[in-house]
């Protein structure tokens, strides 16, 4: 089985802390793949970035030259995740919806540690229009930018503890940590908190393994239905700034068919 995580920022440092986390989340014989757009911001903290970002993603999925058999998208909170799972035919998990998921299961409430507070409203939105809403306690920022995550890592651990230690009393049982810049985090958070906490990258990737695992993928029916063929206009940018094309499933690749040399 092999699963491709996607940073959605442009920060390399990050995506091999990411990719890290979700080998070591894996299971033996699953190949894990990392990569980011090759273009787009180097951090995403904001609505405008979040697009920005959205976007570049779509577009690396669109000319990568590899196979994979589920995508991981790693960004905590932001779009995107739904044009995905319409372009590609493979599962797609994102770390949100995934924490929140398995976090759920393992207590009655549950509350997101993420990084600045500017994005507290992002998060509780793709969380309300997941349905999983009622069951947060709290959702809190640290007031670390994403990159700053990087720079101290016993300052980013401590400031997580603090944070999480308040949304605990809020009433959360379990603590998610939300951002895609914090994984591998999640086992000194715990120590400290003694409760659970779910690192978003290591639970996406065990739900990927389980439903490639059940022969099962996005339903095509309606919701995420592929693209209907159309002339987009310079797309996919990425086709200009590497030699691959995607051949990620069939459904991309008779997509692509349809907008190549445009």
């Amino acid at each position: 089985m092999r699963i491709l995580v996607m940073n959605p920022n442009t920060t390399a440092s990050m995506t091999a802390s990411i990719r890290a986390t979700a080998t070591t989340a894996a299971a033996p014989g699953t190949e894990i793949i990392a990569t980011e757009p090759l273009w787009g911001p180097e951090s995403i903290e904001g609505h405008f970035e979040g697009y920005l970002s959205a976007a570049a993603v779509l577009d690396r999925l669109a000319t990568l030259d590899l196979s994979f058999d589920a995508l991981v998208m790693a960004g905590f909170g932001e779009p995107g995740r739904e044009g995905a799972q319409e372009l590609l035919d493979v599962p797609v998990l994102d770390i949100t919806e995934s924490a929140a998921q398995m976090a759920m299961m393992l207590g009655h409430a549950y509350g997101i540690v993420t990084t600045l507070d500017r994005a507290v409203p992002q998060i509780r939105d793709r969380l309300l229009t997941a349905g999983l809403l009622q069951r947060c306690a709290a959702v809190r920022g640290t007031g670390l930018g994403v990159l700053e995550l990087e720079e101290d890592a016993e300052r980013t651990v401590e400031a997580i503890i603090e944070t999480a230690r308040e949304a605990v009393r809020d009433g959360a049982e379990v603590i998610c940590l939300g951002c895609g810049g914090m994984a591998g985090l999640q086992e000194k958070v715990a120590a400290a908190l003694g409760v659970p906490v779910v690192d978003g990258v290591a639970a996406a990737v065990k739900f990927a393994e389980a439903v490639v695992g059940l022969g099962l993928t996005t339903s095509a029916g309606r919701s995420f239905a592929p693209p209907r063929p159309k002339a987009i206009g310079s797309w996919p940018l990425s086709a200009h700034l590497s030699p691959g094309r995607a051949q990620a499933s069939s459904r991309h690749t008779a997509f692509s068919a349809q907008t190549s040399g445009i």
